[in-house]
Protein backbone atom coordinates (compact mmCIF):
# COMPACT_ATOMS: atom_id res chain seq x y z
CA UNK A 1 0.00 0.00 0.00
CA UNK A 2 2.65 2.11 0.35
CA UNK A 3 3.30 2.17 -3.24
CA UNK A 4 0.22 3.89 -3.84
CA UNK A 5 0.84 6.95 -2.22
CA UNK A 6 4.11 7.53 -4.11
CA UNK A 7 2.09 8.26 -7.25
CA UNK A 8 1.18 11.77 -8.00
CA UNK A 9 -1.70 10.22 -9.87
CA UNK A 10 -3.15 8.07 -7.22
CA UNK A 11 -3.62 11.10 -5.38
CA UNK A 12 -4.98 12.66 -8.45
CA UNK A 13 -7.72 9.69 -7.97
CA UNK A 14 -8.47 10.10 -4.58
CA UNK A 15 -9.12 13.86 -4.73
CA UNK A 16 -11.49 13.34 -7.82
CA UNK A 17 -13.14 10.29 -6.21
CA UNK A 18 -14.42 11.85 -3.38
CA UNK A 19 -14.96 14.92 -5.60
CA UNK A 20 -17.50 13.00 -7.30
CA UNK A 21 -19.00 10.76 -4.65
CA UNK A 22 -19.66 14.55 -2.69
CA UNK A 23 -20.98 16.20 -5.79
CA UNK A 24 -23.72 12.58 -6.83
CA UNK A 25 -24.78 12.52 -3.12
CA UNK A 26 -25.70 16.34 -4.21
CA UNK A 27 -27.55 15.27 -7.11
CA UNK A 28 -29.67 13.18 -5.19
CA UNK A 29 -30.30 14.79 -1.70
CA UNK A 30 -30.47 18.33 -3.09
CA UNK A 31 -34.42 19.36 -3.12
CA UNK A 32 -33.68 22.23 -5.98
CA UNK A 33 -33.77 21.38 -9.72
CA UNK A 34 -31.59 23.30 -10.83
CA UNK A 35 -28.96 23.03 -8.19
CA UNK A 36 -29.09 19.29 -8.40
CA UNK A 37 -28.59 19.50 -12.64
CA UNK A 38 -25.16 21.75 -11.34
CA UNK A 39 -24.19 19.20 -9.27
CA UNK A 40 -24.39 16.39 -12.04
CA UNK A 41 -22.55 19.16 -13.94
CA UNK A 42 -20.13 19.10 -11.40
CA UNK A 43 -20.01 14.95 -11.02
CA UNK A 44 -19.03 14.82 -14.74
CA UNK A 45 -16.70 17.20 -14.65
CA UNK A 46 -14.71 15.16 -12.13
CA UNK A 47 -15.14 12.21 -14.15
CA UNK A 48 -13.70 13.94 -17.22
CA UNK A 49 -10.46 14.68 -14.69
CA UNK A 50 -10.24 10.54 -13.87
CA UNK A 51 -10.41 10.10 -17.83
CA UNK A 52 -7.63 13.21 -18.11
CA UNK A 53 -5.52 11.18 -15.51
CA UNK A 54 -5.65 7.71 -17.17
CA UNK A 55 -4.58 9.17 -20.38
CA UNK A 56 -7.76 9.12 -22.25
CA UNK A 57 -8.19 12.74 -23.65
CA UNK A 58 -10.48 12.11 -26.56
CA UNK A 59 -13.06 10.35 -23.94
CA UNK A 60 -12.52 13.01 -21.18
CA UNK A 61 -13.40 16.05 -23.82
CA UNK A 62 -16.05 14.12 -25.76
CA UNK A 63 -17.53 13.66 -22.07
CA UNK A 64 -17.58 17.17 -21.42
CA UNK A 65 -18.68 18.44 -25.02
CA UNK A 66 -21.57 15.98 -25.42
CA UNK A 67 -22.69 15.37 -21.73
CA UNK A 68 -21.55 18.79 -20.27
CA UNK A 69 -22.13 20.90 -22.97
CA UNK A 70 -25.20 19.22 -24.84
CA UNK A 71 -27.51 16.86 -22.45
CA UNK A 72 -27.02 19.27 -19.21
CA UNK A 73 -27.62 22.51 -20.87
CA UNK A 74 -30.61 20.69 -22.84
CA UNK A 75 -32.07 19.55 -19.48
CA UNK A 76 -31.32 23.00 -17.52
CA UNK A 77 -33.78 24.92 -20.55
CA UNK A 78 -35.96 21.97 -20.43
CA UNK A 79 -36.60 23.65 -16.96
CA UNK A 80 -36.52 27.09 -17.69
CA UNK A 81 -38.59 26.53 -20.88
CA UNK A 82 -41.38 24.66 -19.07
CA UNK A 83 -41.48 26.40 -16.17
CA UNK A 84 -41.20 23.99 -13.64
CA UNK A 85 -41.01 24.35 -10.11
CA UNK A 86 -36.96 24.72 -9.05
CA UNK A 87 -37.26 25.78 -5.76
CA UNK A 88 -37.10 23.72 -2.82
CA UNK A 89 -40.12 21.26 -2.34
CA UNK A 90 -40.91 20.24 1.34
CA UNK A 91 -43.56 17.58 0.05
CA UNK A 92 -40.32 15.73 -1.73
CA UNK A 93 -39.67 14.51 1.48
CA UNK A 94 -39.47 10.73 2.11
CA UNK A 95 -39.84 8.51 5.56
CA UNK A 96 -37.43 6.25 4.46
CA UNK A 97 -34.25 8.34 3.99
CA UNK A 98 -32.52 6.50 7.05
CA UNK A 99 -33.33 2.58 5.20
CA UNK A 100 -31.95 4.02 2.30
CA UNK A 101 -28.88 5.13 3.22
CA UNK A 102 -28.15 1.89 5.17
CA UNK A 103 -28.85 0.26 2.08
CA UNK A 104 -26.39 2.68 0.22
CA UNK A 105 -23.47 2.46 2.95
CA UNK A 106 -23.51 -1.57 2.84
CA UNK A 107 -23.80 -1.61 -1.00
CA UNK A 108 -21.14 1.15 -1.20
CA UNK A 109 -19.22 -1.50 1.54
CA UNK A 110 -19.60 -5.03 -0.49
CA UNK A 111 -18.47 -3.14 -3.48
CA UNK A 112 -15.03 -1.92 -1.77
CA UNK A 113 -14.76 -4.84 -0.08
CA UNK A 114 -15.36 -7.07 -3.26
CA UNK A 115 -12.57 -4.66 -5.27
CA UNK A 116 -10.23 -4.54 -2.86
CA UNK A 117 -10.36 -8.02 -2.32
CA UNK A 118 -9.94 -9.15 -6.11
CA UNK A 119 -7.49 -6.78 -6.51
CA UNK A 120 -5.68 -6.53 -3.26
CA UNK A 121 -2.15 -4.10 -4.26
CA UNK A 122 -2.49 -4.54 -7.77
CA UNK A 123 -1.20 -1.23 -9.24
CA UNK A 124 -2.68 -0.05 -12.60
CA UNK A 125 0.05 -0.74 -15.24
CA UNK A 126 0.89 2.27 -17.78
CA UNK A 127 -1.55 2.65 -20.39
CA UNK A 128 0.35 2.82 -24.14
CA UNK A 129 -0.60 4.85 -26.57
CA UNK A 130 -4.41 5.16 -27.49
CA UNK A 131 -6.43 5.48 -30.68
CA UNK A 132 -5.30 8.68 -32.28
CA UNK A 133 -8.46 11.24 -32.75
CA UNK A 134 -7.61 11.18 -36.63
CA UNK A 135 -8.17 7.18 -36.77
CA UNK A 136 -11.93 7.82 -34.38
CA UNK A 137 -13.08 10.82 -37.11
CA UNK A 138 -12.46 9.01 -39.70
CA UNK A 139 -14.25 5.43 -39.17
CA UNK A 140 -17.15 7.74 -37.73
CA UNK A 141 -17.03 9.50 -41.14
CA UNK A 142 -16.35 6.58 -43.13
CA UNK A 143 -17.67 3.28 -41.94
CA UNK A 144 -20.11 4.68 -39.47
CA UNK A 145 -21.65 8.04 -41.45
CA UNK A 146 -25.33 6.18 -41.61
CA UNK A 147 -25.74 5.39 -37.92
CA UNK A 148 -23.95 9.03 -36.65
CA UNK A 149 -26.45 10.72 -38.98
CA UNK A 150 -29.33 8.67 -37.80
CA UNK A 151 -28.14 9.45 -34.43
CA UNK A 152 -28.14 13.24 -35.13
CA UNK A 153 -31.74 13.36 -36.83
CA UNK A 154 -32.64 11.31 -33.61
CA UNK A 155 -31.25 14.02 -31.78
CA UNK A 156 -33.06 16.72 -33.70
CA UNK A 157 -36.31 14.61 -33.68
CA UNK A 158 -35.93 15.17 -29.61
CA UNK A 159 -35.05 18.60 -29.81
CA UNK A 160 -38.06 19.70 -31.78
CA UNK A 161 -40.39 17.46 -30.11
CA UNK A 162 -39.40 19.22 -26.24
CA UNK A 163 -39.87 22.64 -28.13
CA UNK A 164 -43.31 21.94 -29.15
CA UNK A 165 -43.94 20.38 -26.00
CA UNK A 166 -43.04 23.25 -23.68
CA UNK A 167 -44.24 26.43 -26.21
CA UNK A 168 -47.75 27.53 -24.28
CA UNK A 169 -50.87 26.83 -25.98
CA UNK A 170 -51.82 30.27 -27.06
CA UNK A 171 -55.62 30.71 -26.67
CA UNK A 172 -58.14 30.24 -29.58
CA UNK A 173 -58.58 33.79 -31.50
CA UNK A 174 -62.72 34.00 -31.55
CA UNK A 175 -62.51 36.24 -35.24
CA UNK A 176 -66.28 36.85 -34.38
CA UNK A 177 -65.34 38.92 -31.31
CA UNK A 178 -62.40 40.32 -33.70
CA UNK A 179 -64.36 41.59 -36.53
CA UNK A 180 -66.34 43.60 -33.64
CA UNK A 181 -63.34 45.45 -32.92
CA UNK A 182 -62.34 46.88 -35.81
CA UNK A 183 -65.45 47.76 -37.09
Amino acid sequence: MDGWFAEASNWWFLVLAVFIAVSALRVVTSTNVVHAALFLVAALAGTAGLFLVLGAQFVAWVLVLVYIGAVIVLFLFGIMITRAPTGPKVEVDNPHKGFAATAAVLTFAVMVFSSVSAFGDEMVSKVGTGTPTDLIGHQLMSRFVLPFEIVSFVLLAALIGGITLARPDEPPVDEEADEGKTA
